[in-house]
């Protein structure tokens, strides 16, 4: 495996996982920004601020690691039950953080995508997102995949009543319909499923996230809150997930 050197990660620590396969795709749940932020006696709007911070820096050392495509789960369609000044906040962070950060992704050649239902968004921050992804369509070095008001059952809801609907019109029969076909339907049918899933603050469940795309995923907990995760931890995860052998189903 080629992978370039990196200002971020030592010539040594590349080399340390050119021995084995990269994964291609990495989810990550970047929980615990609300308790970082407690335990700095700051706002949870810092908390979330510090954690976006830090996203823009994992995705960096993952394009410098030769991971093709990372898909952080920012807003849940269960997060619209937080407090409205939480959720305003949250808008508001989001908007400013494409806007802010949009220059850094095209020098890093990272383009951004979005999977969820962005179509009850703000019309602002909907207006941010379509600008951010014209603005990085060119990058072709890695993807960064925000999944905003997005859940899992809502991802496979959506996808069966598109193929409900293309059986009804005649464009599909039902003895079509396979996992692969199905697998074309959701969010992700562009990247693929994630080979390796990365949980911050310790919490041991998937929230909602990536059901169908994570059944044969690799999941590394870490009990490390999202603003502290740095790029030698997501080096560390990597060397784990190197060192297990994916059976995909097999005994």
């Amino acid at each position: 495996m080629e992978t370039a050197i990196s200002s971020i990660f030592t010539p040594g620590q590349v080399a340390s996982i050119s021995h084995a396969p990269i994964p291609r795709h990495i989810a990550v749940i970047p929980d615990g920004n609300r308790r970082w932020a407690k335990a700095q006696n700051a706002s949870c709007l810092k908390g979330h601020e510090a954690g976006a911070n830090n996203l823009i820096e994992i995705i960096k050392a993952a394009k410098d690691l030769g991971v093709k495509v990372v898909t952080f789960y920012l807003f849940s369609t269960e997060n619209w039950s937080r407090p409205q000044e939480e959720i305003n906040a949250l808008m508001w962070l989001l908007e400013r953080f494409l806007k802010d950060k949009c220059p850094e992704m095209i020098a890093n050649e990272t383009r951004l995508k979005t999977i969820g239902n962005t179509g009850t968004l703000p019309a602002n921050v909907q207006k941010t997102i379509e600008e951010t992804i014209q603005a990085t369509s060119h990058c072709r070095m890695i993807d960064l995949v925000l999944a905003i008001n997005y859940g899992g059952r809502d991802d496979l809801t959506r996808a069966f009543k598109r193929i409900h609907e293309d059986c009804i019109n005649g464009k599909l029969r039902k003895e079509e319909v396979t996992e692969k076909l199905i697998a074309g339907y959701l969010d992700t049918n562009s990247w693929g499923d994630p080979e390796l899933l990365i949980r911050t603050s310790g919490e041991m469940r998937i929230s909602n996230f990536l059901l169908w795309q994570l059944s044969y995923a690799e999941i590394y907990i870490t009990n490390l809150l999202w603003p502290e995760f740095s790029p030698n931890d997501l080096l560390d995860a990597i060397k784990e997930f190197q060192k297990r052998e994916r059976r995909l189903g097999g005994t």
